[in-house]
């Protein structure tokens, strides 16, 4: 094992052994990981630079940290999302016959949660936890129209209908009839549209979209797809507090 690895290992044990002792001492802590108490004081000290441990007063204990919480919430956020969305996904794949996502945002690309593949869906193509770039996916683009993610410095390109620059992304034109599509810009041949899902502060949190080969999901009909979507993405939103 590397030492970067082992030091992960022993950090998550760290974690581990404070959610389940409440708080403890390096010297415990130490004994526990088999490791010099310099070796344990270290761990611990990037922990804490992180937020996710802190020390218990004076008395030299370490206990979790609110940093864990933030964590924590994300990844509730995450799961309550993937929970609200399924049932609208279904319905939404079954009605437009292709593989329809959820999207969020993370570190400035899309990063897919949900996905159902529709009736007519002939790919493999498991997009579930893969990043990809904002500016040629339609759920990119919804989050970048409506300020959930910022605007790239570079635009990179990926297929000759790739957008590279700015102002032809069309952002207002988005914001304005409620969802975004790509025409074979991220993949030559593969077609989307997404509309913003709005969370229970009133911010766009996350897309659906809905993705097929370029022959099926034809630029005629994107903008029937976009409405779909857009109702669907209503519902969601009424699912996470939104639109009471």
């Amino acid at each position: 094992m590397s030492t970067s690895v082992q030091s992960v290992d022993r950090a998550i044990t760290i974690l581990e052994i404070l959610a389940r002792e409440g708080s403890t001492r390096v010297t415990d802590l130490a004994v526990e990981l088999d490791v010099h108490k310099s070796t344990a004081s270290r761990l611990l000290a990037a922990l804490e630079q992180g937020g996710l441990v802190e020390q218990n007063g004076s008395r030299g204990r370490y206990r979790l940290g609110f940093g864990v919480v933030r964590l924590a919430g994300a990844a509730t956020a995450q799961l309550d999302l993937s929970r609200a969305s399924r049932p609208v996904c279904l319905r939404l794949a079954e009605a437009v016959g292709e593989t329809v996502n959820i999207a969020v945002p993370q570190d400035g690309d899309t990063v897919n949660i949900t996905q159902v593949r529709g009736p007519s869906a002939i790919s493999g193509h498991n997009w579930v936890g893969q990043r990809t770039p904002s500016h040629a996916t339609s759920s990119g683009k919804v989050l970048l129209a409506f300020g959930t993610l910022p605007l790239p410095p570079r635009l990179e390109r990926y297929t000759a209908a790739t957008i590279t620059d700015a102002d032809r992304l069309e952002l207002d034109l988005i914001r304005r009839r409620g969802w975004a599509s790509t025409v074979e810009e991220l993949e030559a041949g593969l077609n989307a549209v997404a509309a913003p899902i709005v969370g229970g502060d009133g911010s766009v949190v996350a897309a659906v979209s809905a993705s097929g080969p370029s022959y099926r999901l034809t630029p005629d009909r994107l903008p029937e797809v976009g409405e779909l979507l857009a109702e669907g993405a209503r519902e969601i939103g009424r699912q996470l507090g939104h639109y009471r």
